[in-house]
């Protein structure tokens, strides 16, 4: 199953970014055996004044065809890291092909978009700024497929 995380805005080089890449990278190197990845980044333009609308415009444009949607808004569903492997796990066998990760802009998700979502994850009851959101979900992600491998990253 793919993975493309959607994002409004561009991040540019620095610590975010390298930890993004890192993490991506082994995300796709731990999950290409279990059926998950690769995994990418799709930055939309972040329409300063066009609101929410245009970036869910430019959002709907970017996700491939079919994908589970997925938002991360601090209205969503609350996982454990092995809730969220197990939620990755049933998206792949049940045979879907893409997985899109969804994050908003400075206003969040557009309300129409999130409810055409077909989950949304929260990272808890804060308002983290895009860029950390990123570095999160990507660790999130590296995580899930170690946890799906059996590996001792993830202790409990």
């Amino acid at each position: 199953m793919r993975v493309s995380i959607l994002a409004v805005g561009r991040l540019r080089a620095g610590p975010e970014k390298s930890l993004i890449d890192d993490y991506l990278t082994r995300f796709d190197r731990t999950g290409r055996a279990l059926g998950l990845g690769p995994a990418r980044v799709i930055e939309v333009e972040d329409k300063k004044n066009a609101g929410m609308g245009a970036e869910a415009a430019l959002l709907r444009k970017a996700l491939p065809s079919g994908a589970v949607l997925c938002t991360l808004d601090e209205r969503g569903k609350q996982l454990s890291s092995p809730d969220f492997a197990d939620r990755l796990a049933s998206w792949r066998d049940t045979g879907r092909q893409d997985l899109a990760l969804v994050i908003g802009g400075a206003d969040g998700i557009d309300p129409n978009l999130r409810a055409e979502a077909d989950f949304s994850i929260s990272f808890g009851a804060m308002v983290w700024p895009h860029m950390l959101v990123r570095v999160m979900l990507a660790e999130q992600l590296y995580r899930a497929a170690t946890i799906l491998a059996g590996s001792p990253y993830h202790r409990v």
